[in-house]
């Protein structure tokens, strides 16, 4: 028994300074330092107006939740809920586009809401309240998601519940426009536990990335109509490029359980190929010819590489082709998007997080 006990107590020397140093995570470090400013707004620098995104928002969110930030998690949402939803999230969603106008003040440049972010805050919120023992972030998760339901979910003649990209403009001439990388399953998983319409959507959500990518390789954004089905999007066709890149990302991630991964990984099994074949992921492709061109920067490796991880088999060597990529040309530290699928796909690949079946989040500091 004291042997057992000393055994135990040394154990504890040794592992406890590991987990301390695994809840360190360089890269989130270096993406506050360049992105973040003191208040919590994430800034894109590309954009001359220094905009922020409700996107860069819950992005941000959800790594600091990754990271066990706490801090930063909470002037992250504060600025959120100040700057664009009025200062409170539960009655208003967020404008998706904050910055310098063209009267020279700063503000809000557009009012609409953008649902991938609103899902991802919501989500979040949910998570932060479950992990950290929060009930205030679970109560704003939950009226979130609410509102997210009642503002921007419609029903598809022919089809069923769905996520609309936001509140406004993507409805009309019997047509819908959807973006399919605005739908992570992960996320739908975990908000059906809140009741419809999420339990149906999550539903449909795989039919409508399989349907609307007939070659396996995922579009930036579809249209519905009822008498046709899913049709490439009348403004941007069948081009699938920088938002694109992140079906593959989401369902990459998918718990080994979860419902309809073996289906889905292997319906987009051509991104795979078309990565090994080439070295690198093509910066475009049309998803209706199969047609790729140009070479994506290394922040597409860094976005594919849990999918290369998922449907690797026998051969591991097109994700540890692009490890090596991302190694020799790392993503400017100042590329807003490049850093965020730095940050998803790498942080994942590092075992830094997952998702469970049922959606919810496990960070690496969760557990020993």
């Amino acid at each position: 028994m004291l042997r057992a006990v000393l055994l135990a107590m040394a154990l504890q020397v040794v592992v406890l300074p590991l987990q301390a140093a695994d809840q360190d995570w360089p890269a989130w470090a270096r993406f506050k330092a360049n992105l973040v400013d003191a208040s919590g707004r994430v800034i894109d620098p590309s954009d001359p107006r220094r905009i922020t995104t409700s996107e860069g928002q819950s992005y941000a969110l959800f790594f600091a939740l990754v990271a066990d930030d706490r801090d930063t998690f909470q002037r992250v949402l504060d600025w959120t809920q100040e700057h664009l939803a009025k200062g409170d999230m539960g009655t208003m969603l967020p404008a998706w586009l904050w910055g310098r106008r063209d009267d020279d003040r700063w503000g809000v440049i557009d009012a609409n809401s953008a649902a991938d972010s609103d899902l991802w805050l919501a989500y979040t919120l949910l998570e932060a309240g479950r992990l950290w023992q929060r009930r205030d972030y679970r109560v704003l998760g939950q009226r979130l998601a609410a509102r997210i339901a009642q503002q921007e979910v419609v029903d598809l003649p022919g089809f069923g519940s769905m996520l609309l990209p936001g509140r406004m403009g993507f409805t009309g001439d019997a047509r819908w426009r959807l973006n399919p990388s605005y739908l992570p399953p992960q996320l739908m998983a975990r908000l059906s536990a809140l009741g419809e319409p999420w339990p149906e959507i999550a539903r449909r959500v795989p039919s409508l990335l399989i349907d609307s990518a007939p070659r396996g390789l995922a579009p930036d954004w579809v249209a519905w109509r009822a008498d046709h089905g899913w049709q490439p999007d009348p403004r941007h066709g069948a081009s699938g490029d920088y938002d694109a890149i992140r079906v593959y990302l989401w369902l990459g991630m998918l718990a080994d359980d979860a419902p309809h991964r073996d289906a889905l990984l292997a319906h987009f099994l051509p991104m795979r190929d078309l990565t090994a074949e080439r070295g690198a992921p093509p910066e475009r492709i049309d998803a209706r010819s199969g047609e790729s061109r140009g070479t994506a920067n290394t922040s597409f490796s860094a976005a594919l590489l849990p999918f290369l991880v998922a449907t690797a088999g026998d051969d591991a060597s097109p994700a540890r082709r692009q490890r090596q990529r991302i190694a020799n040309d790392p993503v400017d530290a100042e590329a807003y998007y490049g850093q965020v699928l730095t940050l998803f796909g790498v942080g994942w690949d590092q075992g830094r997080y997952r998702f469970a079946a049922d959606g919810t989040l496990h960070p690496a500091w969760e557990t020993p």
